[in-house]
């Protein structure tokens, strides 16, 4: 079998006491953002899986666009990730 080498861990446990591996983030080729691939993402650079580089260069990301995701995700979970929430959760 062979494992293509890659920088920094193949897997992390999240807090929860999942194991969050590589193959379960979203494609790089994902145009479509769905809360729940979001907040893979935001996983994924928290627990150290990925850099925080390394996703903004992989699906094309801004440094804000990331950074309003975290931010919801902080403040109100992963439910403020959805589109039809952002409206309840947006500060004024």
């Amino acid at each position: 079998m062979y494992l293509r080498k890659v920088e920094g861990p193949r897997s992390v446990t999240l807090p929860d006491g999942t194991i969050m591996t590589r193959a379960d983030l979203p494609s790089e080729k994902t145009r479509r953002w769905v809360a729940s691939r979001k907040a893979a993402v935001v996983r994924a650079v928290t627990a150290g899986l990925i850099l925080r580089k390394e996703a903004l260069e992989r699906y094309a990301l801004s440094d804000e666009e990331f950074s309003e995701w975290e931010t919801a995700v902080d403040q109100h979970g992963e439910v403020a990730l959805k589109a039809t929430a952002l409206q309840r959760y947006r500060q004024p």
